[in-house]
């Protein structure tokens, strides 16, 4: 199971997936108490289909997500030549309709970035912000960013990311996400040309080690409600880079390659109104929210 889970983590680049993974195979394998090659079909879709420790019927996508994981370290052994058969392979995953994606509108996030204060910690998280709404990235995929992933090129700063599914990416750094970045690490003392290349760039009133994501994640949900919108997840400033560039006249395919989606269905889930390296767009979105 470690090798399974070690595996998954090289593959998709994301700790939120092994945990989760890792808590519904101890949880299937811990209740039944036998080993995968004692486990039959009966057995998995009962746990799968089962009701959790709530007494509640689980839903449509628990169900799914318990599918997927067992189903896919079956996979797994299998390709390890340690099992010949899937319990997992004859169960049908219920269908789920993902909700409908939600984005911030470029006054929004004029609001949003209106209420954040102008002290150290404030333009950490406006940096962050910044970042985050220009360039679409994940979360983990900002936060994790270190000095060695930024370079520069003449007039233009770049900088380099491990994505979702082990991609990796070199992308423009939108102008003002890179002067926000500069100035928050001017309030802790730090310089690019001074850093060395393993230093988080979000130190300043956090220290060396730079926010922790359960910090931001706090402060931004704080943000949020100051500027009168409802309190959700940094995934939402991924809608809104994807919104506000459909808006500002980018076509799904662009929109797609912008997110690293791997097909345009995927983009549909967060661009509403689908109907049918270098990073040219961020101008007209910066000017959508203000800068």
């Amino acid at each position: 199971m470690q090798a399974f889970l070690a595996e998954k983590y090289r593959r998709t680049g994301s700790m939120r997936t092994v945990q989760s993974y890792s808590r519904i195979l101890n949880a299937f394998f811990g209740h039944l108490g036998k080993t995968p090659d004692q486990t039959v079909t009966a057995e998995a879709m009962s746990s799968c289909f089962g009701k959790g420790v709530s007494g509640k019927e689980p839903a449509a996508l628990t169900v799914g997500s318990r599918i997927a994981a067992i189903s896919s370290f079956y996979r797994f052994l299998i390709r390890m030549d340690l099992m010949t058969s899937n319990p997992c392979e004859r169960l049908e995953r219920p269908k789920h309709t993902p909700s409908p994606a939600r984005g911030l509108s470029g006054d929004d996030v004029k609001n949003l970035l209106g209420v954040i204060p102008d002290d150290i910690g404030g333009r950490r998280d406006r940096a962050i912000i910044l970042t985050l709404v220009l360039t679409g990235r994940r979360r983990s995929e900002v936060l994790n960013l270190k000095a060695m992933d930024i370079e520069f090129d003449e007039e233009r700063a770049y900088y380099s990311y491990r994505g979702k599914g082990g991609k990796n990416g070199r992308r423009e750094l939108p102008r003002p996400a890179f002067v926000a970045i500069q100035r928050t690490l001017k309030d802790c003392g730090k310089s690019f040309s001074t850093m060395a290349p393993d230093e988080s760039l979000w130190q300043a009133g956090a220290g060396a080690q730079g926010v922790s994501q359960p910090t931001a994640y706090a402060r931004f949900k704080r943000y949020l409600v100051a500027a009168g919108l409802p309190p959700t997840g940094f995934h939402i400033l991924r809608h809104s880079a994807a919104k506000l560039r459909r808006d500002a006249g980018d076509n799904v395919e662009a929109v797609s390659q912008f997110l690293d989606h791997s097909s345009l269905a995927v983009t549909s889930v967060y661009l509403r109104r689908l109907e049918v390296a270098e990073d040219a767009s961020w101008g007209k979105v910066a000017e959508a929210i203000g800068l």
